[in-house]
């Protein structure tokens, strides 16, 4: 009878302290987010000769591991590890590069091991790849973009900081659900609306509506929310995306070269994004060139050269009329992405209209 008791006593002992245990557990602080950094090369890879070099360096010269280890505060915010996808240039990225990124990300954040994903980019087509992957990557956690307009060799590098924002904004809980994002400056803009506006100072990065927040001593702040549709919202899905169909940008300027319309339609595009000047006008001896290129089954895009503003349907052009799609408030080169994207599901204008209104 006494091993009896003993035993029972033993047990409800036990079970205090795994009650005690978990009470302790619940009670103590959450464990840090786990963030993948995914790195593709660009200037926050980079090395100059000295430190007084900024602007004349080798970019994609730095792995990800060292990166990662150059700040060490990454660890104060987050469970950080590092993968080198890439190690190249950002005006190297190719259509292929671009889908071989989306479907990492996309099997990394279906990890339920990842709470977040920073993407270590070049700063020349960065913004083009974060309006990419708002588009296809069909998941809430957040993805956040960054890249350095001076190398880490320099004097005043901006990359650290923007690395160290990067991991906060990516293992933040505020940031799911906002889209692609990309953190330069101490600012978080939406993947869609930046745009690289200078390229040589550190406030390279804009957005024409304005950031979606700021970072500030590891705290992220916000201040509006996406409008468009994107990421777990998107009607695309990079899981089914195997290739992208071509599209090419021919800058409007005075006294235009038709043969450079002629030249896309050799290539092989399937569109063509008119980046016209004003509100994506197109020269008087342009038009019917545009109209027999669309007559043979080539869309025709009509985006704007000038920074701010969006282009209207209809007006300048009968869009209706000559069957062209506007491509709103994009600049050229996010046209291009999206024409490419919607290319995979519709070749109908409307329904390709219907696109650039909603995302």
């Amino acid at each position: 009878m006494f091993e009896l008791r003993s035993l029972f006593a033993r047990g409800a002992a036990a079970m205090v302290l795994a009650l005690s245990a978990t009470l302790v557990a619940a009670q103590s602080p959450a464990a840090k987010p786990r963030v993948v950094v995914l790195a593709t090369g660009g200037t926050i890879a980079g090395a100059g000769a000295s430190v007084a070099n900024s602007a004349t360096y080798q970019a994609a010269k730095v792995p990800v591991d060292k990166l990662i280890a150059g700040v060490p505060e990454l660890a104060d915010v987050a469970q950080v590890r590092g993968e080198q996808v890439f190690q190249i240039a950002s005006e190297s990225f190719t259509n292929d590069k671009l889908l071989q990124l989306g479907k990492r990300v996309s099997t990394l954040l279906k990890d339920p091991a990842v709470d977040g994903i920073v993407i270590t980019h070049g700063t020349d087509t960065l913004e083009e790849t974060s309006f990419f992957l708002n588009l296809v990557v069909q998941n809430d956690k957040p993805v956040v973009i960054v890249g350095s307009m001076r190398p880490g060799t320099s004097m005043s590098a901006d990359g650290m900081l923007n690395l160290y924002n990067a991991v906060v904004v990516a293992g933040s809980a505020q940031a799911r659900g906002k889209g692609v994002l990309v953190a330069m400056n101490d600012e978080i803009h939406s993947g869609r609306d930046v745009a690289k506006r200078v390229n040589i100072k550190t406030s390279a990065f804009t957005s024409q509506w304005g950031p979606l927040g700021m970072v500030v001593e590891g705290r992220t702040y916000w201040f509006r929310l996406p409008a468009k549709r994107h990421t777990a919202g998107s009607e695309f899905d990079i899981d089914k995306i195997d290739s992208l169909p071509e599209v090419q940008v021919v800058y409007g300027s005075g006294n235009m070269s038709l043969e450079l319309y002629d030249a896309v339609q050799r290539s092989g595009a399937k569109a063509i994004v008119h980046a016209g000047t004003g509100n994506g006008s197109v020269a008087n001896y342009a038009v019917d060139k545009l109209r027999s290129l669309r007559s043979q089954g080539l869309q025709v895009i009509r985006s704007s050269r000038v920074g701010d503003g969006f282009v209207l349907r209809n007006s300048e052009q009968p869009d209706d009329k000559y069957d062209w799609v506007v491509a709103h408030d994009l600049n050229p080169q996010k046209a291009k992405i999206l024409a490419a994207v919607a290319l995979t599901k519709t070749a109908d204008p409307k329904e390709l209209q219907r696109i650039f209104w909603e995302y």
